[in-house]
């Protein structure tokens, strides 16, 4: 790049919107999928099985003992059909967090990639959004192939089945929009112990696997700030045909949570390459 093209997208930065968009996050999407052609495959295929395998252990192999499970509304349902919309948000969530925060990380300390995008005309929201929007398909991969398999044995109990991957976006979008705000801030590979630190719990306690119910009712009120127990509620009201006024709410969680990561992210980049 000639210093004269340099200095006109410097110029065009100081100021207003053009000082963090350019319109073009898709360039950023497309040089990811370009560098995916020389990865395994192996390790992008292979996040999809722990949601099938714990499907399996738990909700086929432990279902038969359980029988049926209560859901928040009242109702009940086959245990493997109640935990299997969980595991589809928890597939969401972990293809987006992985590519929003180790991916990111090695961009942002190591690869020192986003410093060559922030150098051509390119401002940090399209490279936010850009990377986001990435991370959004391995999400969506995932949990496509998980509803084929939940279609092939019965699990969607209703037509508003089809509306969960559209919510399942909405849930990778989040956090993946967090994830790489959090990871913007992390310097070493110790810190990023961190992100699995909150996550296995977050995994383990916001109802996916027994009710919310079985909590004392001040454990409940922890739980429902978890954003995957709004996308486990989510989903399992559409999946199971089970709905109600709530589902906004957990909509709307998304929504600010989109927001929040987005703002961060940005600010950060800017931080760290522009001023």
């Amino acid at each position: 790049m000639s210093a004269v093209t340099t200095e006109a997208a410097v110029a065009v930065r100081r100021g207003g919107v053009r000082a963090l968009w350019a319109g073009n996050p898709g360039a950023v999407v497309q040089r990811g999928l370009i560098a995916a052609r020389s990865s395994s495959w192996a390790i992008v295929v292979s996040g999809f099985f722990e949601p099938v395998f714990y499907l399996a252990s738990m909700g086929i192999g432990l279902g038969a003992f359980i029988g049926t499970v209560q859901t928040s509304a009242g109702v009940e349902v086959e245990y493997s059909a109640f935990i299997a919309p969980a595991l589809l948000a928890v597939s969401a969530m972990n293809g987006a967090i992985y590519d929003s925060t180790w991916n990111v990380f090695f961009k942002l300390n190591y690869g020192k990639l986003y410093e060559g995008m922030l150098a051509t005309s390119l401002g940090p929201l399209d490279v936010a959004l850009g990377e986001i929007l990435y991370a959004l398909l391995r999400g969506l991969l995932y949990a496509t192939g998980f509803m084929i398999i939940m279609q092939l044995l019965g699990l969607n109990l209703a037509w508003t089945a089809v509306l969960a991957l559209p919510a399942v976006l909405l849930i990778a979008f989040g956090f993946a929009s967090l994830g790489m705000a959090v990871t913007s801030y992390m310097k070493t590979f110790q810190q990023m112990d961190w992100i699995n630190f909150v996550l296995l719990p977050m995994f383990l306690f916001s109802a996916t696997f027994y009710p919310i119910t079985v909590y004392p009712e001040w454990v409940q009120h922890i739980v429902m700030a978890f954003p995957l127990w709004h996308g486990v509620e989510l989903i399992r009201g559409l999946t199971t045909g089970i709905l109600s006024a709530d589902m906004f709410w957990h909509v709307l969680y998304y929504v600010v949570m989109i927001g929040v990561g987005l703002v961060f992210t940005t600010k950060r980049l800017r931080a760290l390459f522009l001023d």
